[in-house]
């Protein structure tokens, strides 16, 4: 199925350039959010797929791409990205069916669930910590603190231009942290390229903008009540156990916070689990579909 691009203008003045799939007025409908280094493209095939029975929608997040880029760091905090994507459902009808979303997606994703779960049925994570418990790693996992370190180096003023370098090398590296990314096609680099050549400041806001990182001076004093956090809308969790960036014990009593929850274990896939286990997701999100009313 082919995939069409759009923009849609929110009302608080925010421009997303979006990616989409399937029949306007389709009875189902999903939205799905990208993470970092990524950008919407990373959805298409799963939108290929899926737009025969839904009608799917992915973001550029605000920084990316050609979505608003504001050069307030504060403007990426996550009650302003919770709102993008608040007002992007709203413009689908106010409600959709599942909402799909991997690392930095993940956050915003976690936060509107617990927020404004009447925005959604379901709810697919896809290597993403809860902000809770990211909290309680970040604080007593040392592991985590040193998996997570990189945050850090990403918040510096010149971090942009690093990652730039050399073709963006530094980037290229992170996708084969692990192994060698068999994925990642001449193809596919291109379009990589084509997202980061305009400007990598934006993205790297989300981190600056975020408490939740090992060097922050405010990591001591966050508070998240459950009554702030609680998801109370089906969860499903798909996690690649090689992720070096984000451990296993992320999901250590998730149902803490998160019911109903599913959580699948995909132990031969990394962070980049959207490249290397393309039908295993199209199979959770069928799935979470198949569950909401």
């Amino acid at each position: 199925m082919d995939i069409g691009t759009f923009f849609v203008d929110l009302p608080h003045g925010v421009r997303l350039s979006c990616r989409s799939a399937g029949a306007t007025d389709a009875p189902r409908r999903i939205v799905l959010l990208h993470g970092f280094p990524e950008a919407a493209f990373v959805w298409d095939r799963l939108m290929g797929e899926l737009g025969t029975v839904a009608r799917c929608v992915a973001p550029n997040l605000r920084g990316y791409e050609r979505s608003s880029a504001p050069t307030d760091v504060q403007a990426y905090r996550a009650k302003h990205l919770v709102q993008d994507i608040e007002a992007l459902i709203e413009s689908m009808g106010g409600r959709i069916d599942v909402l799909v979303a991997h690392d930095w997606g993940g956050g915003v994703a976690w936060n509107l669930a617990a927020l404004r779960p009447q925005r959604l049925g379901a709810l697919v994570i896809l290597n993403s910590p809860h902000p809770a418990a990211l909290l309680r790693e970040l604080r007593n996992n040392p592991a985590q603190r040193a998996a997570s370190a990189y945050m850090d180096e990403l918040v510096k003023p010149d971090a942009a231009s690093h990652l730039a370098v050399d073709d963006f090398a530094p980037l290229w590296a992170s996708f084969e942290r692990a192994a060698p990314a068999a994925w990642l096609s001449g193809d596919l680099r291109g379009r990589y390229r084509d997202v980061w050549s305009c400007g990598l400041d934006g993205a790297l806001n989300f981190y600056r903008a975020s408490p939740l990182r090992p060097g922050s001076a405010d990591l001591p004093r966050i508070e998240l009540p459950t009554s702030v956090v609680r998801v109370r809308v089906q969860t499903h969790v798909v996690w690649g156990m090689k992720d070096h960036a984000l451990l296993p014990g992320l999901l250590d009593g998730l149902d803490e916070w998160v019911a109903p929850l599913r959580v699948r274990r995909v132990p031969d896939a990394s962070h980049w689990i959207v490249h290397e286990k393309p039908d295993l997701v199209r199979d959770a999100v069928v799935e979470a579909l198949r569950r909401t009313p």
